[in-house]
């Protein structure tokens, strides 16, 4: 499975460019000329890797990190800027970026950049019972089949496997599966917690009575 990225980018012919070199790299790349445009894709897409400019049209790049980050997207995520001064790459540092480059770049280190990053945050797999967790790929087995998750209910299950056994509060789910400028509700977790019971028949997710849930392995 091709390792997914997301490249927020305004200058549509540098836009194309990078697209074509990383797609012949072997990754899977969605191209946004927006800050707004890229946000509304990680709602809709689990990404592997984020590859941001910084000055772009409706939201600047450090400031859609800031957002990710306040809504717990720990995605890695590199900065690439014609910014060279220090206040502006600290910035981007303090928004949760891992990596940055100063355009014009070498092609060749951006594509061992991007490698580097993927092996160092996403080469890990968790196992619960007969589930699992594929962290690079951002999917889900059970009983070595894939299954078909919404971002939400990926979200969900991927945080209820991270704390089998334990007692997740709603509190957490709200702050795991919304940002702070959506509205959740109580409702939509019984809906993903019905829709994972669903998918699992021989996992056990418990509702623990005015605290949360909990997955049992």
């Amino acid at each position: 499975m091709l390792s997914k990225l997301l490249l927020l980018e305004d200058d549509l012919l540098f836009g194309e460019t990078l697209v074509d070199l990383l797609e012949e790299a072997g990754y899977d790349v969605s191209h946004c000329v927006n800050g707004q445009e890229a946000l509304d894709s990680t709602f809709k897409t689990n990404f592997d890797l984020y590859i941001l400019d910084i000055n772009v049209p409706l939201i600047d790049g450090v400031s859609l990190l800031k957002e990710l980050r306040h809504a717990n997207d720990n995605t890695p995520a590199i900065f690439l800027t014609s910014h060279k001064d220090k206040s502006m790459l600290t910035k981007g540092f303090l928004s949760g970026a891992d990596d940055y480059m100063t355009k014009p770049f070498d092609n060749d280190e951006l594509l061992l950049r991007l490698q580097a990053l993927l092996r160092r945050f996403l080469s890990d797999t968790k196992v619960v019972g007969e589930l699992n967790h594929d962290v690079l790929h951002k999917s889900i087995s059970y009983k070595d089949e894939v299954l078909e998750l919404s971002k939400k209910e990926y979200d969900l299950l991927s945080l209820l496997m991270n704390n089998v056994n334990q007692n997740v509060p709603k509190e957490l789910i709200y702050d795991e599966l919304w940002s702070s400028e959506q509205s959740g509700s109580d409702g939509a977790i019984r809906v993903y917690i019905n829709r994972l019971k669903q998918l699992l028949p021989q996992m056990k997710i418990e509702n623990i009575r005015g605290v949360g849930y909990k997955l049992v392995s």
